[in-house]
């Protein structure tokens, strides 16, 4: 019997919001959901204001340049 070892990554590709939380693609394929209940920067703004984000690395984080919110993926995954 043989075994892959799957790789597992902590930077992520994409983002997206639904009403309550943030779904997080990360490059191995997982997906995170995360309340934005854990973010109250992230609870209070604006869905214009949740769409303006950027990876900070290579998807080691992500910022909000508008509403001062940083977030680390390993954080995330723990």
């Amino acid at each position: 019997m043989s075994f892959s070892i799957v790789s597992k990554s902590k930077n992520a590709v994409n983002i997206v919001f639904s009403d309550s939380k943030m779904i997080v693609f990360l490059e191995d394929g997982r997906e995170l959901s995360v309340p934005l209940e854990w973010f109250p920067r992230l609870r209070k703004a604006t869905k214009e204001q949740l769409e303006k984000w950027r990876f900070i690395g290579k998807g080691e984080g992500v910022h909000w340049e508008e509403i001062d919110e940083d977030i680390s993926i390993e954080n995330l995954l723990e």
